[in-house]
Parts: C-alpha cells; sequence; structure tokens
C-alpha cells in the first residue's frame, strides 16, 4: 500500500477512535455508572435501562474490531467488557429478587 494512504487511513482511524472515546466518556460512561448504581442497590433494570445496556454491548461487538489495528485499546475494552458483564450479572439476579 503506498505510504500516504496508509498514513491516510491511519489518521482517519485516529480521529474515530478519538470521536468513539469522547462520546462515550460524556455519554455513555456516565449512563452505565448510574445503571451501575442501581443494580448495586438491588434494583431491577426497566426496559430502558435493559435497551440501553444491550445497545452498548452490540455496539461494544460493532468495535471490537478496533482492537486488532489498536491494541492499546485492548486493555480499555476487557475493562468495559468487565463492567458490561458485571451490570448484566447483577440485574439478572435483582430480578430473580424482585
Amino acid at each position: 500500500m503506498h505510504k500516504s494512504i496508509a498514513v491516510g487511513l491511519q489518521e482517519k482511524h485516529t480521529g474515530i477512535i478519538q470521536t468513539l472515546l469522547m462520546e462515550f466518556e460524556q455519554h455513555r460512561l456516565p449512563r452505565l455508572l448510574r445503571l451501575k448504581e442501581k443494580v448495586d442497590r438491588g434494583e431491577a433494570v426497566n426496559d430502558v435501562d435493559f435497551d440501553f445496556l444491550c445497545k452498548q454491548v452490540n455496539d461494544a461487538c460493532i468495535t471490537k474490531h478496533l482492537t486488532v489495528n489498536f491494541p492499546e485499546l485492548q486493555e480499555f475494552c476487557l475493562h468495559m467488557w468487565h463492567m458490561y458483564k458485571e451490570l448484566c450479572d447483577r440485574a439478572v439476579e435483582n430480578e430473580k429478587i424482585n
């Protein structure tokens, strides 16, 4: 591949990653943390919370390929997958209790 094309693709991917991380930090993470607090209190998730969590897991699956090209994102993605799993597990436990 021509060097200038490779550099252009790298810059494009870097811009996409920066945008995804900024959107995650400003919008998704605060909502995930509120949802975590909710399930940690033993509350059941409602349909809106469930839909949001499903979307997060789906989006994580879609962007998973980025960790192949950008291995520095692997640790971040693993932490997020762990958080999603904990939220889902706790939500299921709470649903059984409630």
